[in-house]
């Protein structure tokens, strides 16, 4: 029986040359064995780390209350008068058409539950853990709102005015944000300070009723302390620190000149810029143009002066707002000489 080869290598047969190069082969797979399982651990490491810092970034997102600025920017510019009456966003979408000559609108201390107007209820679901739920309202020219706000503070909205707010405040601080005019009446709250975020200002509070009113299109944000004490902030660093931050005693007007950066104080009969609320328009020494803009804004109406000189001349009176913008303008007209005309139901012309 003839035998058959082995497979089997004897290390013995190799020669010397032969081995020196079966051991560098050896070492060299061992190394890129090594190398290899070197570069999946590293892999898998680094796979997991970049899931810690998303999971820890989705924690870090879920957890951190969306400042109310934050959720302003977010929203982008409104238009007031998009809607004829008075709108309360919730939710984030739903709106609801407050239908009344001036809207009253009363929140739960939650926030879940919201009286509009006379009877009718609206609901929604603030409990988002640390989540903050923003409510926004928009007063149109020619309407007017109060609401109750879920801490007890009370707010009365001009025409022409917009307020964000949280549904229920979380915090150390109760924010809200306002452009245009409104009076509050805040909830003294010694631990929990109220703040009134505006384009060009911030004004911080305890407990106090004052009016502020800063539309967009006024050169002046102002603010009547009417009792207790506020501290208004200013965002402007070419102020001083010192001008920066303006601290004011009941009956004094504070301005802030949003083109020209300058500050200004005096005292005021405060009852002249409170007394929209009841409907009524108490002048001194206004001019033309600024009156006739808060009357347009009140009417909802388009008041046109085409003379510079008049828009110029300044006005002291009382006007009653409960009368027609016709018998308005005419008690006006009764001091001075000049014309009007009511070119359409949205539009009036004043002349000299």
């Amino acid at each position: 029986m003839k035998e058959g080869k082995s497979n089997q290598l004897n290390y013995n047969d190799i020669s010397e040359s032969e081995k020196g190069r079966l051991k560098e082969r050896i070492l060299s797979s061992v190394e890129k064995l090594k190398k290899r399982r070197l570069r999946i651990r590293y892999s898998i490491g680094m796979a997991a780390s970049i899931a810690l810092i998303a999971g820890f970034s989705l924690f870090i997102n879920q957890d951190t209350p969306e400042s109310i600025s934050d959720f302003v920017k977010s929203s982008g510019k409104f238009n007031v008068n998009d809607s004829k009456e008075v709108v309360l966003i919730i939710n984030d979408s739903v709106n609801v058409n407050v239908v009344s000559e001036t809207a009253t609108i009363k929140y739960s201390a939650t926030g879940e539950k919201v009286s509009v107007g006379k009877g009718n209820a609206v609901n929604q679901n603030t409990s988002r853990g640390d989540k903050i739920v923003y409510n926004t309202i928009l007063v149109p020219y020619g309407k007017r709102s109060e609401i109750e706000l879920s801490d007890g503070t009370h707010v009365w909205l001009n025409a022409g005015s917009r307020l964000v707010y949280p549904a229920v405040f979380k915090g150390k601080k109760r924010e809200v944000y306002l452009e245009g005019e409104a009076i509050f009446e805040v909830t003294h709250n010694k631990e929990h300070p109220f703040l009134v975020l505006s384009e060009s200002q911030e004004i911080t509070v305890l407990g106090t009723v004052f009016n502020v009113s800063n539309y967009l299109d006024d050169s002046l944000a102002k603010t009547v302390l009417k009792s207790g004490s506020v501290q208004i902030n200013f965002y402007n660093d070419s102020l001083s620190e010192t001008e920066r931050k303006l601290k004011i005693t009941p009956g004094t007007l504070a301005s802030y000149d949003k083109s020209g950066g300058k500050v200004a104080s005096k005292k005021v009969n405060v009852d002249h810029y409170f007394s929209w609320r009841e409907g009524v328009l108490i002048f001194k020494n206004d001019d033309l143009r600024t009156i006739m803009r808060r009357l347009s804004r009140y009417y909802n109406i388009d008041i046109e002066i085409n003379n510079e000189n008049l828009a110029k001349e300044t006005f002291s009176g009382y006007l009653d707002l409960k009368e027609d913008v016709e018998k308005a303008i005419g008690t006006i007209q009764e001091t001075t000489e000049f014309q009007y005309n009511k070119e359409s139901n949205t539009k009036i012309k004043i002349t000299n």
